[in-house]
């Protein structure tokens, strides 16, 4: 800062020599230094709150989550118990003479199938004995026998240790062809004399039972998961990721929790880890929450936010009334002026300058640049209308070289032949062809003119093809003689050939359509070729794929139509893999006046 010393003192002489600059130097420190302090303030003091509500909130959450588990795993247990101590059940796995007979086996069946038709939760029911012979659901399911039973590790400790076992979540292989996502609750059934493990009885919950019971206490776009004290996730609602390594979670840190939560950085956010224990399986349910979530929603910085902005506004009005009034004004004029060349509007947008400070000089260049702008935008126009029609007189003007050798080399086969007749006929459309592709004089034809040239080019290829295709032309006379740019149905039509019909096993069709409806033409050309995939479709436009086989290329089609007509018309395909394929050219229809009046010009 530059310092001069006066005889009275010493004055400080403002660093910069613009007006606007010292402004903005003196508002950028005050904003920064108020907004600096009260962020800092009102940042932690949000932080604070919104976490230890989240804490209290999902912790209440998961608590409710833990004791609806528990509670379902009581009733759970319960039906289990019942059944298992059943008298049918006891008699079967402990008197070898009554588990021979058919009318216990009957009303065991019975009894597990009013199981499974009551609660739609219970996926499998089932009861084992020592000899792994069991009775499964309705009797109909049996033992997998690819599975030993032993090998399973949930129906080995039930025999080894007896009691009642919880899996982790996982696939239910030992029941044949019934593989589905379960929690396996198992217990063995002991012979009260010798106190020896007869028999296993287990039931398989349903895993959406419990995926229910975390969904119905949602923590909105956060998540709920469960894990058991060995560190298996039980419940993930991404459950299939989980299962095949492609997601992990925190499950060690979760185990070695004491707190009750953690935070779990991420870069600039995070993430809030809520536990709560079940005192009746041993499970730890936790609540995730994404902390970028939650600090959006920061209600009390918004009113601090809200009194620091009110502050900040009188501030800044009363230092431009005090030092900027003479400023504002030719800079509301700028601003209007820019205004209305930001709509477009370059008429009278000329700024009156006075004086030679900043701001006049601004408004000096700003004029020039409006000129600069006119004349180029001006200048531009008439190279993109120039551009426009050389572009389409040089694509009506192609046409595939190959088509054209092969068609003269049919006719010197046809004419070799002696098939004076059929090269007649070939040589006159192929004539027809040309004189249509090398007119250049206008930009328009009929419709009747264009469906003629596709007709031309489809007798053509029909006799190439020696009668593999045939072909059917239905046009509206009321449509015939409507004006159309030129060569759009051809390429179609060949698009329609090469990628339809030429791969079809026996004799192909194309039908040409025309229809008026609601304001608009649309031609249709139809093949019961071998159709095309969504994906093909998708890329149908892509300028290699038009180009393979047509001279011009239904991307080169799709151009001209839109550049011409407006991106609202075009091409527009539908093709069912092994049915076929229509492709519909929609175009506006013109009243007569119209377009004679297009014509004239």
């Amino acid at each position: 800062m530059k310092r001069q010393e006066k005889a009275g003192g010493r004055r400080v002489k403002l660093p910069f020599s613009s007006i606007r600059t010292n402004m903005l130097a003196v508002f950028s420190v005050l904003i920064v230094a108020t907004l600096t302090f009260f962020y800092i303030i009102s940042l932690n003091y949000t932080e604070r709150t919104i976490l230890n509500n989240s804490i209290d909130y999902t912790t209440r959450l998961t608590g409710q989550v833990t004791r609806d588990i528990d509670s379902y795993i009581d009733y759970m247990e319960n039906i289990s118990s019942m059944v298992a101590h059943s008298s049918d059940v006891q008699n079967y796995l402990l008197d070898k003479k009554s588990a021979g007979d058919p009318n216990l086996y009957r009303r065991i069946v019975t009894q597990f199938s009013t199981v499974l038709e009551t609660r739609k939760d219970i996926s499998n029911i089932a009861v084992v004995s020592e000899e792994d012979k069991g009775i499964i659901n309705d009797g109909n399911d049996v033992l997998n026998v690819n599975i030993p039973l032993y090998s399973v590790d949930w129906y080995g400790k039930v025999r080894d240790k007896g009691g009642t076992w919880l899996t982790s979540s996982h696939v239910q292989n030992v029941i044949k062809d019934n593989y589905k996502w379960v929690i396996t609750m198992s217990r063995g059934i002991e012979n009260p004399d010798t106190g020896e493990t007869v028999g296993v009885f287990f039931i398989d919950l349903n895993y959406k039972a419990l995926e229910d019971l975390c969904e119905r206490n949602n923590i909105g776009s956060d998540y709920i998961y469960i894990i058991d004290p060995d560190g298996k996730i039980i419940y993930h609602p991404k459950q299939k990721l989980i299962y095949s390594s492609l997601k992990t979670e925190m499950v060690d840190e979760v185990l070695e929790c004491e707190d009750g939560y953690f935070l779990k950085k991420e870069g600039t956010g995070g993430k809030l880890y809520t536990i709560s224990i079940s005192g009746k399986t041993g499970w730890s349910i936790v609540g995730v929450t994404d902390m970028a979530e939650l600090m959006k929603g920061r209600s009390e910085a918004q009113r601090l936010y809200v009194i620091i902005t009110a502050g900040f506004l009188v501030v800044t009005v009363l230092l431009c009334v005090v030092f900027s009034s003479a400023i504002t004004r030719p800079l509301e004029r700028l601003k209007n002026s820019m205004k209305e060349v930001e709509r477009g509007n370059f008429e009278g947008t000329q700024v009156e300058t006075e004086g030679n400070n900043e701001i006049a000089g601004l408004g000096k260049s700003f004029n020039v640049m409006i000129y600069k702008i006119q004349q180029l935008m001006e200048q531009n126009i008439y190279e993109q209308e120039q551009k426009r029609l050389s572009e389409l007189k040089a694509l009506q003007s192609q046409i595939n070289p190959h088509f054209l050798y092969n068609t003269l080399d049919s006719i010197i086969w046809m004419a070799e032949g002696g098939r004076n007749s059929e090269v007649v006929l070939m040589t006159s459309s192929l004539a027809r062809l040309l004189r249509q592709s090398i007119s250049n004089e206008d930009e328009l034809v009929s419709i009747r003119r264009e469906v003629d040239y596709a007709a031309s080019y489809l007798t053509i290829q029909k006799m190439r093809y020696q009668d593999k295709m045939e072909f059917e032309i239905d046009v509206d006379e009321g449509i015939m003689n409507q004006q159309i740019i030129k060569l759009v149905l051809q390429p179609v039509v060949e698009n329609a050939i090469y990628h339809g019909i030429k791969y079809k096993e026996g004799k192909g069709l194309i039908k040409i359509t025309g229809t008026y409806r609601d304001g608009c033409i649309y031609l249709t050309v139809y093949d019961n070729g071998r159709g095309m995939e969504q994906e093909v479709l998708d890329h149908i436009f892509d300028a290699k794929n038009g180009e393979e086989k047509s001279g011009i290329g239904i991307c080169n089609v799709q151009m001209r139509l839109q550049l011409y007509y407006g991106i609202e018309y075009g091409i527009f395909y539908k093709s069912i893999p092994g049915e076929g394929t229509a492709a519909t050219i929609k175009i506006p229809f013109v009243e007569e006046e119209a377009q004679e009046t297009n014509e004239d010009k």
